[in-house]
C-alpha cells in the first residue's frame, strides 16, 4: 500500500517535488507511528488518505510537517469515528423502529382478540387479567358464583386461543 503511495506520488507533478521530499522523509516515521496507535490495516489507510490531503497544500504552507501530517491522520480517524458512530445510532434507531413497530402490531391484536370476546366472557377476562383480581372479587363484583367466573374464564382463554391459531 504504502509502496503504491510512492508511485502514485512520483507520478503526479509537484513543484519541485515537494510532497515527494514529505514522504520520503516522514513517510516511515507517519507509518510506524500510525500502527502504533491503530493497527497495521488501520495505519496503512489513514497512511494513503494522509498522504493525499497533503497535496492540497502548498509546499510554502507547510512549516511543521509531522505535526501536520499527525493533524491530518488524527482528524481522519476522528472523522471515521463519528461516521462509525452515526451508522451505529441509525442501525439502532431502525431496529428501535422496528421494535416499536412489533410492539403495536402486538398490542393491536390483543386488542382485536379482547374484542372479539362476548362481553360476558371479556368483563371476566378483563377483570382477572387487566384489574387483577380474583375469582371470588370478580363474582361479587358481577353477581356470580366463582365457578361460573372460573368457567367463563376458561372459555375466554379458550377463544384466544383458537383465534391466535388461525
Amino acid at each position: 500500500m504504502i509502496i503504491a503511495m510512492s508511485d502514485h506520488i512520483h507520478s503526479l507533478s509537484r513543484p519541485n517535488g515537494a510532497v515527494q521530499d514529505l514522504y520520503d522523509r516522514y513517510g516511515a516515521w507517519l507509518s510506524a507511528r500510525l500502527i502504533k496507535l491503530y493497527g497495521r490495516q488501520e495505519a496503512e489507510d489513514i497512511a494513503q488518505e494522509t498522504w493525499l490531503r497533503v497535496f492540497r497544500y502548498k509546499s510554502d504552507d507547510i512549516r511543521h510537517p509531522q505535526a501536520l501530517l499527525m493533524r491530518i491522520a488524527s482528524n481522519l480517524v476522528w472523522d471515521r469515528q463519528r461516521r462509525a458512530r452515526r451508522h451505529k445510532l441509525e442501525e439502532t434507531s431502525s431496529q428501535g423502529c422496528q421494535v416499536v413497530q412489533a410492539v403495536q402490531s402486538e398490542a393491536v391484536l390483543i386488542k382485536e382478540l379482547i374484542l372479539s370476546l362476548p362481553e360476558p366472557l371479556r368483563d371476566v377476562f378483563l377483570l382477572s387479567r387487566v384489574d387483577g383480581l380474583t375469582n371470588a372479587q370478580i363474582g361479587e363484583r358481577l353477581g356470580l358464583s366463582p365457578k361460573t367466573v372460573e368457567w367463563r374464564m376458561t372459555r375466554a382463554l379458550a377463544h384466544c386461543a383458537a383465534q391466535l391459531r388461525r
